[in-house]
């Protein structure tokens, strides 16, 4: 029985914590995204972009893989420290423009310049399905993929 009240108080103290306020839901979201870094790849092919336009092209796929490999990691140990204390204030977002550690990480996701992938094509996001055609990638999920099905 004891068990059991210490269960849900410990679950109402969870749910007044983050009830009704938008800042868990976005640190959480933002741990999601920082943690999912690995997958995604995007700090590594920029490092790599921005290697090979500003110091050349031998030391991208050396120099640029290792600033891309220890960007990636630092955005995954912050996505899961986020992802761990999100029910505990501050929200304010880890990595920011202008912090310590990495000065130049900012709170959004890295896509390098040259392919800035879109949303989907799906119905969720168009109007005009009952068309039969729509706008939007068709994999943005996939690094490299730059096949639109309109450039509008």
């Amino acid at each position: 029985m004891q068990r059991k009240l210490t269960l849900a108080l410990l679950a109402g103290g969870m749910v007044w914590l983050t009830a009704g306020c938008s800042g868990p839901e976005k640190k959480l979201g933002r741990g999601l995204t920082n943690a999912t870094e690995f997958a995604r790849m995007g700090e590594m092919r920029r490092s790599v972009e921005q290697s090979a336009l500003f110091d050349g092209v031998p030391s991208s796929y050396s120099t640029g893989v290792i600033h891309g490999f220890n960007r990636s990691v630092l955005r995954t140990l912050v996505g899961a420290y986020e992802i761990v204390t999100f029910p505990i204030p501050s929200y304010d977002p880890v990595l920011k423009p202008g912090n310590r550690v990495a000065p130049d990480m900012g709170v959004d996701p890295t896509f390098p310049d040259s392919h800035h992938p879109g949303r989907w094509a799906q119905s969720t996001f168009d109007t005009d399905t009952a068309l039969g055609f729509s706008g939007g990638d068709v994999a943005p999920f996939i690094p490299g993929s730059r096949f639109h099905i309109f450039d509008y």
